[in-house]
C-alpha cells in the first residue's frame, strides 16, 4: 500500500489558494521559457500536469494549443483554475498525484514542476508517482519533472538551517531533517520590518540519482538532464534540475537463464 499524504497536504494548499487569483494564470516573461520546453514535447498533445494547481502554467499552455488535463489534491487550487480556464477546457481531477487516474490513457507529456514531486512526503509515494505518469504515458511520450537540488553543502556539521530569499517584504528559510530527508521551508511576509504573515510547507527532498532510480521502476528512460528551462548543462554545482524521461515504444525483455538452465 503506497503511503498518502494527501489529507495533510490537502490542507496546506486548499489555505495557501486562497491568496492565489485566476488573473494569474497568464504567460509571463518569467514562465514563456518553461512553457516553450513543454509545448515542444507536448505537440497539441495532450498533455497531464500533475501538481496542476491554480493553473499558472497548464492555462497558458493550453491557450497555445495544447490539450491539457490536470490532477491536485487540493479542490480549492483547482476552484482558482477553473475561473480562469473552465471545466471543459481543462479538466482537473482532484486527488493524490501519486495514486489518481486522468482521463484517458494516451498523453504525450506528463510534467510536474515547481518542486512538487517534494510535497509527497514518503518514497513511496515518490516512487508511485513515477508509475502513474508511465501508467498515463503513450509509448513515446515524455516525463518531465523540475525540482531544486538539495544544498546539504551549505550545511556546516552540526547545522540544520538553510537560508532562501532575504529582501525588504520576504524571509524564506529552509529547515533540513537529515535522518528522515524531510525539509520544511519557512515563509515570512514582512512590512517596515514587522512580520505580517507566516507560513510553512512541509518536503521531501529527492536526488537527482534518486529520481533516476524511481524512473526505471516505472521503467521511463533518462534522455536529457539540465539545469534549467533554458536546457543549460546540469553540473555538479547546479542548484536545479529538470529531467526528462521517455516511456520506450518497445520494451525488450530477456529470459532469465538459471543455473541449471541447459
Amino acid at each position: 500500500m503506497v503511503t498518502d499524504s494527501s489529507a495533510e497536504q490537502r490542507e496546506i494548499w486548499d489555505r495557501i489558494a486562497a491568496g492565489w487569483s485566476p488573473d494569474e494564470a497568464v504567460e509571463t516573461e518569467a514562465t514563456t521559457p518553461m512553457i516553450d520546453f513543454l509545448a515542444q514535447l507536448a505537440g497539441e498533445g495532450p498533455a497531464l500536469e500533475f501538481a496542476i494547481g491554480t493553473g499558472r502554467i497548464a492555462v497558458p499552455l493550453a491557450r497555445r494549443g495544447v490539450r491539457v488535463a490536470g490532477i491536485d489534491v487540493s479542490p480549492a487550487m483547482i476552484d482558482v483554475l477553473h475561473a480562469a480556464m473552465p471545466a471543459d477546457e481543462l479538466p482537473a481531477t482532484v486527488g493524490s498525484m501519486a495514486t489518481a487516474d486522468a482521463p484517458g490513457r494516451d498523453y504525450r507529456l506528463v510534467y510536474l514542476i515547481a518542486n512538487a514531486i517534494s510535497c509527497l512526503l514518503h518514497q513511496d509515494e515518490q516512487i508511485a508517482c513515477f508509475q502513474n505518469a508511465a501508467r498515463h504515458l503513450r509509448p513515446g511520450g515524455h516525463f518531465v519533472i523540475q525540482v531544486w537540488v538539495p544544498q546539504l553543502r551549505l550545511l556546516p556539521p552540526g547545522q540544520t538551517v538553510v537560508p532562501g530569499t532575504v529582501s525588504d517584504d520576504q524571509l524564506i528559510f529552509d529547515t533540513y531533517d537529515l535522518v528522515t530527508q524531510r525539509l520544511v521551508s519557512h515563509h515570512y511576509r514582512l512590512d517596515n520590518g514587522k512580520v505580517v504573515e507566516t507560513g510553512s510547507t512541509p518536503h521531501r527532498y529527492v536526488w537527482p540519482s534518486e529520481l533516476d532510480v524511481m524512473a526505471k521502476l516505472a521503467e521511463l528512460d533518462l534522455v536529457a538532464r539540465y539545469a534549467g528551462w533554458d536546457r543549460a548543462e546540469f553540473t555538479g554545482d547546479s542548484y536545479s534540475s529538470v529531467s526528462v524521461w521517455s516511456k520506450p515504444t518497445v520494451r525488450t525483455t530477456f529470459p532469465i537463464l538459471r543455473p541449471d538452465s541447459t
